[in-house]
């Protein structure tokens, strides 16, 4: 569960910088829980094709991820939206832009 929300997040962050049909697989199967027998039936190709395109994505988000670091970024910021010390929030918030 906790990858379906990981992948979900680097997806909504990172979809533009997919071609449309990967864009198209990968929100069937993370976004419209379809199966990837029935991603492949309505596709017309092959089911092993299907899981193919989901893993290159997955790959090619990953890789996003540690090259710009947003969802981490977005994950910190949000972590500081707890916080009530204001000076511990500046002293986060320049880490963050820093990129420690």
């Amino acid at each position: 569960m906790e990858k379906f929300f990981y992948y979900n997040n680097l997806y909504l962050i990172y979809k533009d910088l997919l071609k449309e049909n990967n864009r198209e697989v990968f929100d069937l199967y993370y976004g419209e829980n379809m199966t990837m027998q029935e991603i492949a039936d309505l596709k017309r190709v092959s089911k092993s094709r299907i899981g193919i395109i989901i893993k290159n994505v997955e790959q090619k988000l990953d890789n996003y991820e540690s090259i710009l670091k947003l969802n981490e970024r977005n994950t910190k910021l949000k972590e500081l939206l707890e916080v009530e010390d204001i000076k511990i929030i500046k002293e986060e918030i320049e880490n963050i832009l820093k990129g420690e």
